[in-house]
């Protein structure tokens, strides 16, 4: 269906609000515009192709997809279906659309995030197909909102409506309330009438030691004979020399079996061990003919949430995720939208992925502001032993407490987790983003997140009973009655704060013990900032305010100082001046500066946390990847231009790894070697003043199994005593070399004198700029 030769129209509300159009004839006859479409697409791709749109990206240009939001779309095509019968299968429709078989209403959608498919009015020979996409702001007006909302200040349309909330306008997006055909549109053959609607594998026990695994087989069937037991159920699985088989007799549709692995493969998260994944085979049978075969993979693995609500100032409390009876420290990043245009999220997906795994991450966590992922996300996070934490598409808001919306809301979670639980990468449901946050204080008065009727029933609800075994977690960061009561801090929060000097007082006395969002701002590279500014070199008015092309991919939603998200382009300035004291004029050394402060920033967060394993167990920095051009805390422009902080992270997250903690109060520093593999090991260090090449200090560790151990003390006396910077440059060897470094004296550092240190120890990792004298 995505090769067919599809076509647009599109009208403004006030223009076609009574017409109802049924076939394409009539869109002709109206004279609408009318251009051709691509599918899987958002309609402003299709006018900026056409020349109907400048760049949205560009400049502020952006600012035109507002002028948009009341066009009425209508995208037709025609097809041929010679046995006249078929399914139609629309994977996704943004948002609200009424789909037109041979001029007849066939069906209604208004969910962005699910699966539409259509069997009736399909005739053998030519159809024609037409989807009516109305306005979704306006749509959002037949949905009245009670005072209990609450929303960001673009953000309430987004309550009434089950679409992306980043559209609407987010601190990292812009807002363009796009629509369109954003997923793929399939005709698929009938469907047999004896098969196979749905397996799922339930890991119960397992026994590492001895590979043994206790499962239970859940298969759903559609039977067309009388009587069930006349059919059986034969599953075969492969990992390796490892395999098993299964048969058992069916007694109802929906069956249940429970059965053994004894020389099991488990799958596991890196560097923990390995994925490993059995290739598996399910057939339905009617006595000894095969009716339906479903291939599957299957990963066998328990996955638990040892949480306690509140972290104390003592270091007690707990948030740690167990795999197979076995703590796991998760080092990773957040996952936000790919693309503004949802649509182009999969022509950007391989490249991320391989970001993803590249940079070391062994967890990355799916942002509640972003569209559900697709099945290629998940496969490639069950392959790589990426484990994931899956936020439900809601954010930053108080959403309607009214069963209307909560029936809706429990549709769409049954959908995406009969979707995606079959993948043993997912480790977490949670509920919503920020949305404790929002319920409890957001609005100006002080009300107990635990009677969100959405997070706390809604959404449980959907989870016990479609996936029971995974562990489900209200809210990011998630507000308890007791931590409600007492005030206390949560076991998991967002580390965001001032957002001052990144070693101030908030974050180095942040006594979470694991981190689901935390960052640090950085500019992408001059080349980057070209390509989508007319005029990168002046970030400022004369009046101080950011200039208007700043404020727009910063990313603000109108040209106001006084708007939202108008403080990030100042936030990035002043964050520069407190590291350096002085930003640099030109706009290649202020970048630098920028995207050095963004770097040791990330690198300060990683390793307090990693050093501090396991009283911390986890970080999900914020963010890998902009998914648009703008200034932002991802680590990678959306030209996928590495910023230095990438190659930091890198060194600071790998599984060994040499790292100093700060200063005590006799102004010592301990080294620390972070060993993340199942297994101890050996290895010999060395560590060197980078700028006078004076050694401070060397020797041997036995670094015990996953674990956190101090390795060497540098004295006082030992270190430079000048005030200025100095650079440590720490090297190890054995059968995971690495290289790491310190920076001394790092506020108020002289920029030359750190850009000296960092070229002579090759890490200065700028990519993006123009040749030195060029």
């Amino acid at each position: 269906m995505t090769r067919l030769e599809w076509k647009i129209a599109y009208a403004p509300h006030a223009l076609c609000r009574d017409r109802e159009i049924t076939h394409a004839a009539q869109l002709y006859e109206a004279g609408y515009e009318i251009l051709p479409a691509k599918v899987p697409g958002n309609f402003e791709c299709d006018l900026m192709r056409a020349g109907k749109l400048p760049d949205l990206y560009y400049s502020t240009d952006t600012l035109a997809a507002q002028a948009l939001e009341n066009l009425h779309l209508w995208y037709f095509t025609e097809f041929d279906l010679p046995e006249g019968e078929g399914i139609l299968r629309f994977e996704g429709i943004d948002t609200v659309s009424d789909i037109y078989l041979n001029g007849v209403l066939t069906a209604s959608t208004d969910n962005m995030f699910l699966a539409y498919e259509v069997d009736t009015n399909l005739q053998k020979g030519k159809n024609e197909l037409l989807v009516h996409i109305k306005p979704a702001c306006i749509e959002a007006r037949k949905h009245r909102l009670p005072i209990s909302c609450y929303a960001i200040k673009y953000g309430y349309e987004s309550l009434a409506l089950r679409k992306s909330p980043h559209m609407f306008g987010w601190d990292i997006m812009p807002r363009i309330v796009s629509a369109g055909l954003w997923k793929e549109v399939r005709l698929l053959p009938p469907r047999p009438k004896d098969r196979i609607e749905d397996v799922y594998f339930v890991t119960n026990r397992v026994d590492t030691a001895s590979g043994y695994a206790e499962l239970r087989l859940f298969v759903s069937t559609v039977l067309d004979g009388d009587f069930a037991r006349e059919y059986s159920v034969k599953v075969r699985g492969v990992c390796g020399d490892s395999v098993f088989t299964v048969e058992k007799q069916l007694w109802h549709t929906d069956d249940a079996m429970s059965f053994a692995i004894h020389d099991c493969r488990f799958w596991a998260p890196r560097p923990a061990g390995e994925p490993n994944l059995y290739d598996v085979t399910v057939q339905l049978l009617r006595g000894d003919v095969v009716c339906d075969t479903r291939k599957t993979t299957l990963g066998v693995r328990t996955v638990k949430l040892l949480m306690t609500e509140c972290a104390a100032a003592d270091g007690s409390g707990e948030f740690c995720f167990e795999i197979n009876g076995k703590k796991v420290f998760l080092l990773g990043t957040n996952w936000v939208p790919l693309d503004a245009f949802p649509s182009q999220a999969a022509l950007r997906l391989d490249k991320a992925l391989d970001l993803l795994y590249d940079i070391g991450c062994n967890a990355v966590r799916c942002w509640g502001g972003n569209a559900y992922e697709s099945d290629e996300f998940y496969d490639f996070c069950d392959r790589k032993g990426i484990v994931v934490w899956q936020d439900f598409a809601m954010g930053c808001a108080v959403y309607p407490q009214e069963k209307a919306f909560a029936e809706r809301l429990e549709a769409e979670a049954v959908a995406v987790i009969k979707r995606l639980r079959r993948h043993p990468c997912l480790v977490l449901w949670a509920g919503d983003n920020e949305g404790d946050l929002a319920y409890s204080s957001w609005r100006g008065t002080v009300c107990d997140p635990n009677n969100n009727l959405l997070t706390r029933e809604t959404l449980r609800r959907a989870v016990e009973t479609h996936d029971y075994a995974r562990p489900y977690l209200p809210s990011s960061p998630y507000i308890g009655r007791h931590a409600f009561e007492t005030g206390s801090p949560t076991s998991e929060d967002h580390l965001w704060g001032p957002r001052d000097y990144f070693k101030g007082d908030f974050y180095a006395g942040a006594v979470c013990h694991f981190a689901s969002e935390t960052g640090y701002h950085g500019f992408p590279s001059v080349l980057s900032l070209k390509k989508f500014l007319a005029h990168p070199e002046t970030l400022f008015k004369e009046d101080g305010t950011p200039t208007d092309e700043y404020l727009v991919h910063a990313a603000s939603m109108e040209l106001s100082p006084d708007a939202p998200f108008a403080y990030r382009i100042r936030l990035a300035y002043t964050q520069v001046e407190t590291l350096f004291g002085s930003a640099e004029q030109t706009l290649a050394d202020f970048v630098k500066q920028s995207q050095i402060s963004q770097a040791e920033a990330k690198k300060y967060f990683i390793e307090r946390f990693r050093i501090g394993k396991w009283q911390r167990t986890g970080i999900l920095w914020w963010n890998l990847l902009d998914g648009w051009p703008q200034v932002s805390d991802a680590v990678t422009d959306y030209y996928f231009t590495k910023k230095l902080a990438y190659h930091f992270i890198k060194r600071s997250g790998q599984p060994v790894c040499l790292m100093f903690g700060e200063p005590d109060k006799n102004g010592r520093l301990t080294l620390y070697g972070v060993n993340d593999l199942a297994a101890g090991c050996e290895l010999s260090y060395t560590v060197t003043d980078v700028l006078t090449g004076k050694p401070l200090l060397d020797g041997r560790a036995v670094l015990p199994a996953d674990a956190s151990s101090a390795v060497g003390t540098l004295d006082s006396g030992v270190l430079p005593t000048d005030g200025a910077m100095h650079f440590l440059l720490i090297e190890w060897s054995g059968e995971h070399a690495g290289r790491n470094h310190y920076t001394l004296n790092l506020r108020g550092m002289d920029y030359r004198r750190y850009m000296q240190a960092l070229k002579k120890c090759g890490f200065d990792e700028f990519e993006g700029f123009e040749p030195e004298g060029a």
